[in-house]
C-alpha cells in the first residue's frame, strides 16, 4: 500500500497516458520457475492464435495447462494485497480482477509476431464492467534490443511515440486503459529461431468509469486499431497480398484446371 502511495505522483503524470514502469517488483526465483513452466509453442494451452494484419500472436487463458508457480503468481497479481497496491498506484478505487483471462493470461509471441497499436476493448465479454488497468510482466532474458518487440505507447493523435518500452525479464508496466490510450509494438520481431517475446497479462475492472472516459456516441467497443502514419498501411498491403498470393496457390492445387482459369478471367 505504502509503495503504490509513493509512487502515485509518478504514475499520474507520465505521459502520453498515466503508467509506470517496475523493475524487479517480483522475486526472481518465481519468475524464473514461471519462466521454466512456460508452455512450448505447440502446447495445447495456447487456445487463443492470431494470424490477421493487426496481429501475429497467441494466448492462454486455460489456467488448467499452467503450472504451479505460474498459477499462484497469476493468484498473487488478482489477490486483495496486490489490488489495494494498483488502488493507491493509480487512484482507481474498488477493482475488480478477472480470474477468467479474458484476452489476459499468458502471451507468446514469435520470430515475425506483432501487435498494431491500439486501444483495448472497454468492456469484459461476460461481466460488462468496465476495464480500466493493464498489468503485463515480462519474462525476456537476454533480450537484445535489437530483437524488437518494444511496447510503444502513442499520443491520441497518433503524431508520435511517446516511449518505448523494452520487454525484459522482470519488468512490470502498469498502465491505465481507456478508449485513446493507444498502444503496441507494431514491428515484426526480429528475435532468432525458437526465441519468443513471452509475457503476463492481468486486466482490472471497475464498475462504471468516469463521464470524461466514456467516448460520445458509443457505449461498449472491441479492440480500437490504429495505424502510424506512412508505415502500417503499406505493410497491410504487404500482408494482404501475401495472403492472396497464398490464397492462389491453394486454389490452382485443388481446383480443375478449366475452372481455375475462368477464375482468372473475372478478374
Amino acid at each position: 500500500t505504502a509503495k503504490g502511495k509513493s509512487l502515485s505522483e509518478q504514475y499520474a503524470q507520465a505521459t502520453p497516458f498515466p503508467h509506470i514502469m517496475l523493475d524487479d517488483f517480483l522475486p526472481e526465483a518465481v519468475l524464473n520457475k514461471v519462466l521454466e513452466e512456460f508452455p512450448g509453442v505447440d502446447s495445447p494451452a495456447w487456445n487463443r492464435r492470431f494470424e490477421n494484419v493487426h496481429e501475429v500472436k497467441m494466448g492462454s487463458g486455460l489456467e488448467e495447462h499452467w503450472g504451479a508457480a505460474t498459477r499462484l503468481l497469476m493468484y498473487y497479481l488478482n489477490s486483495r494485497t496486490f489490488l489495494s497496491f494498483l488502488e493507491n498506484l493509480t487512484g482507481i478505487q474498488d477493482l475488480v480482477p478477472d480470474p477468467n483471462y479474458d484476452g489476459g493470461g499468458l502471451h507468446n509471441i514469435v520470430k515475425g509476431g506483432m501487435l498494431k497499436v491500439h486501444a483495448d476493448f472497454n468492456k469484459h465479454g461476460k461481466t460488462r464492467l468496465d476495464r480500466r488497468i493493464n498489468v503485463l510482466v515480462y519474462l525476456n532474458k537476454d533480450w537484445e534490443d535489437s530483437y524488437g518487440g518494444h511496447l510503444e505507447l502513442y499520443d491520441k493523435d497518433m503524431k508520435s511515440c511517446h516511449h518505448r518500452i523494452l520487454p525484459v525479464f522482470n519488468r512490470m508496466v502498469i498502465f491505465s486503459t481507456t478508449s485513446d490510450s493507444y498502444h503496441g509494438h507494431p514491428d515484426p520481431l526480429t528475435c532468432p529461431e525458437g526465441n519468443s517475446r513471452k509475457s503476463l497479462a492481468l486486466y482490472y475492472y471497475t464498475n462504471g468509469r468516469p463521464e470524461h472516459e466514456i467516448q460520445s456516441g458509443g457505449d461498449r467497443h472491441s479492440t480500437l486499431w490504429k495505424s502510424r502514419e506512412g508505415k502500417d498501411k503499406e505493410m497491410e498491403k504487404v500482408r494482404t497480398s501475401q495472403t492472396g498470393s497464398g490464397l492462389k496457390q491453394v486454389a490452382k492445387k485443388v481446383l480443375p484446371p478449366f475452372i481455375y482459369q475462368s477464375l482468372k478471367k473475372l478478374k
